[in-house]
């Protein structure tokens, strides 16, 4: 097995940052408790299929190396290596807040999505349980919820999202991007085997629960030939929809990747990155709206009809209703605020 990495790229926003003249020693896990001033994040990329969504911790113990979402531990003037995977932020008022928010004249009952960022059932959320609380703040509001997670801990919560589900929209879908236990732990370290999130599927689905599986990042010459064993073991397990992403690498997130790919895999760090190029137009990331999370060219096309025509062949995606973690509505909400006369009459 790989070391565990610990590359910590240099925090552009820094006006000084150390260079190890020898190995750098171990990351220990940090933890960083704030009461946050907000609690949602309003999305406004017209690529992403939600408005809202809830972050009750930055950084994320799992440690992916592809995780888009690195860059933006920098704003806390912490790197997007070693810092991300081991200085977690916890809000400990998420609950208070969200349920502030919700209690604004303003608030419409707007599918909120858990996480927009990094995982919401980290190990963290074992203690904290600040997701828990939340979702029990979205079951009194009767506010739909998406929830998209790698971590078995979600089965923790099922009480409290059977509850919500009787009374609101609710949608999870669990991320497997390998199915290979091997690659999965080389790549991401800190998050549960293929085996245990597809019992996480199972579990959600015997539960009442709409699942689906988040193939997710696809990584050209490294997993994209495991897209149909990850689908067929998913809807054996109970899931009904899928979607992918394809690899993003902005900012930061290259040389983590880069370091985590060469230590694991040698011998496809070039097939890896010659393939990203053939979807990306010859280059390695894709920034702009519309084109970040999706490919082009003819081995792209020839992934997307591979994925599409195994969801399918097994019966994925009957309802085309929505995207990604949104869950259906109707156009309508049942967004009622505790204490008023309709939710009395409910």
């Amino acid at each position: 097995m790989p070391s565990q990495p610990v590359n910590n790229p240099p925090n552009p926003w820094a006006g000084a940052h150390v260079e190890w003249i020898d190995a750098p020693p171990p990351a220990h896990l940090k933890v960083f408790e704030e009461h946050s001033r907000s609690i949602l994040s309003a999305n406004t990329s017209p690529d992403i299929p939600f408005t809202f969504s809830v972050n009750p911790y930055r950084g994320c113990f799992h440690g992916c190396a592809y995780c888009y979402a690195r860059p933006t531990h920098q704003y806390l003037d912490f790197g997007a290596g070693s810092d991300f995977e081991r200085k977690i932020v916890v809000k400990r008022n998420a609950a208070e807040l969200l349920e502030a928010s919700f209690m604004k004249p303003s608030w419409a009952g707007e599918t909120v999505v858990f996480s927009g960022n990094t995982d919401c059932y980290q190990p963290l959320e074992a203690s904290y349980e600040l997701t828990r609380e939340c979702l029990k703040v979205c079951r009194a509001f009767r506010n739909p919820v998406g929830i998209i997670t790698k971590a078995a801990l979600i089965q923790r919560d099922i009480d409290v999202l059977r509850e919500l589900n009787h009374v609101a929209a609710v949608r999870v879908h669990v991320s497997i991007p390998f199915i290979d236990k091997t690659m999965s732990r080389r790549i991401e370290p800190g998050a549960p085997s293929p085996s245990v999130r597809l019992r996480t599927i199972r579990a959600l689905a015997d539960a009442g629960l709409e699942v689906g599986v988040s193939v997710s990042p696809v990584i050209p010459g490294l997993n994209d030939e495991q897209i149909v064993d990850i689908l067929e073991a998913a809807a054996e397990a109970g899931a009904t929809s899928a979607f992918r992403i394809l690899l993003r690498l902005p900012a930061e997130v290259l040389p983590v990747f880069t370091e985590r790919l060469a230590d694991a895999y040698p011998d496809r760090e070039q097939k890896v990155f010659n393939a990203l190029r053939d979807t990306k137009s010859g280059a390695l990331n894709r920034s702009a709206f519309g084109a970040r999370m999706s490919g082009v060219g003819a081995r792209w096309d020839a992934i997307e009809r591979l994925f599409d025509l195994t969801c399918t062949r097994l019966h994925l995606n009957r309802r085309r209703d929505s995207d990604m973690t949104m869950p259906e509505t109707g156009g309508t909400t049942t967004f009622v605020r505790p204490g008023s006369q309709l939710s009395l009459g409910l």
